[in-house]
Order: structure tokens, then sequence, then C-alpha cells
């Protein structure tokens, strides 16, 4: 039976180690801040807002959110980041996606500051992750990643497969274990074979957003498997990307959802606040 990969835990000591660096920083009179900005109605999005909102008041971040109306037009949305940009007192800026269709989103991470951009998705940051310089890395990978430290989990001439190429995870990913000297495939809708691929795995992530796609067969025994899905199943209940049962018979370590990558995300955008405030 697979070792799980308690991202709850991980997260805990994270968050405590965080809340003395804030404490540091506030004798310094610096007084870590993080603006949100939300546009629309997503139901989802509230719930990862509220979750962040949360974690900054455990930890002494001091918070301030925007919620915009689903009509906003770019011009206000690109105003209000320019505003944010701007202001001595807040240190990292973040825009919950989705946002409505008619928004370019793209163009909003483009204007938020490198120096503010605490979710990593500013190309400059990107470009800065892919030349292995320091940078703010998107949570949900730097999550990743710091569980495979804590785990003391060896990445390095690793067979690493991440299916799911987008963005804010897929991308980023594929970075962060090629920078720690994994061998990297990235994998898609259009893989052929994706089975045999996945087969040759050690270290497997899924990050697709289909419950339980990944199936035992698809996994070599005595694999990671890092399980990014948040799905809901049949039944409504949350499940992952990862069939679960049966792949925690195969895997040498395996991530729970709930539990295991979400609280890393959030865990990990505390840590990106601290250091865009010192």
């Amino acid at each position: 039976m697979a070792v799980i990969l308690n991202g709850k835990e991980v997260a805990k000591k994270t968050r405590e180690n965080l809340k003395s660096k804030v404490e540091e920083l506030k004798k310094k009179n610096i007084f870590p801040k993080l603006a949100v900005i939300m546009v629309g109605d997503d139901g989802a999005s509230k719930i990862y807002v509220r979750n962040k909102s949360k974690a900054c008041e455990e930890l002494g971040i001091e918070y301030e959110e925007f919620l915009l109306d689903e009509n906003t037009t770019q011009q206000q949305l690109l105003q209000l980041i320019n505003e944010l940009n701007e202001r001595k007192d807040v240190h990292g800026i973040l825009l919950q996606s989705p946002v409505p269709k008619h928004l370019d989103i793209n163009e909003a991470f483009r204007t938020i500051s490198p120096e503010k951009d605490v979710d990593g998705f500013n190309p400059v940051n990107v470009g800065k992750l892919v030349l292995g310089q320091d940078t703010f890395i998107s949570c949900t990978p730097f999550g990743v990643m710091k569980l495979l430290e804590e785990y003391n989990i060896e990445t390095e001439g690793k067979n690493a497969v991440v299916i799911g190429r987008s963005n804010i995870v897929g991308k980023p990913m594929l970075q962060c274990l090629l920078n720690k000297h994994a061998t990297v495939t990235i994998c898609h809708s259009k893989t052929e074979n994706l089975k045999e691929i996945t087969k040759k795995a050690d270290i497997l992530v899924a990050a697709i957003g289909k419950a339980k796609f990944v199936t035992k067969d698809m996994v070599k025994p005595g694999a990671v498997v890092i399980d990014v899905g948040i799905n809901r199943n049949e039944q409504g209940k949350v499940c992952g990307d990862v069939d679960f049962n049966e792949v925690e018979g195969v895997a040498s370590y395996i991530t729970p959802v709930p539990g295991g990558v979400g609280p890393m995300t959030v865990a990990m955008l505390m840590e990106n606040i601290v250091k865009a405030a010192k």
C-alpha cells in the first residue's frame, strides 16, 4: 500500500514556519498584504477566495478583496491592477481565475507587476522559471515540489510524466521537475499511446480535470502519483483525476483528494506573499 502524501500536515508545518517570518517582518514595520481581485460570481472561485482570506488571517497577513461585477470592462480591470501596482502597502496581487469570457486574462496577468505577481503568471516570472532563475512559481506546482521535498522523494534522473499542459499547472510543473533534474514528458489530449508513456513514469502528475481518469493499469508499480485534479463524482463527492482506491495498491506514494495538493497550493501562495514583502 502506498504512503499517503499528507498535504494538510505539510501545509500546516509550512504555515507555522511562515507565521514567525511574518512576525519578523512586522518588527521591521513591513506588513505583508495581499490584494485579491475576483470578477463575476463563480461558485468554486468564491470557495478558493475564502480559503485564501482565512489563510492570510491565520498568518497575520493583511488582506483586501475587490469583487468586480461580471460586466466589468477590460479597461476597468487593468485600471484597478495598475492602481494596486502603485500602492506601496500591497505586496501581492492575485487575479482569481476564471474571469468572464469577454475579458483577456493574459493581458491582465501581464499587467500585474512581476514583483507583486504572487501567482507566478506574469510572462516575466514564467520566463525566469524556464531559465532556472529565482522567481515566483505558480502555487500548485510549487506545492507539489514542496511535498516531494518534505517526503525526501528523489527527482534527479527520474522519469516524470505530467498529464495536462495548462499554463496554471502542466507547463510550470514540467519546468519545476526539469529544474530538479528529472527527465520530463508532458502528455495531453492529442497524445497517442498514453498508457505506454504513463507506465514508464517514476513520478506521475495528473492535472487534467477528469474524475478518476488515471487507473491502476496506467501506473508503474512503485511510482509516485500526484493528483492535482479536483472534480465531483456521480454522488457529488470531491475526487481527483486518479482512481485513488485502485492506484493506492500499485503506487509507492500517492496524494489524496481532498487533503493532498489543495492545501499546499494555498500554503505556497502565503510563501510567495512573504517573499514579495521581503
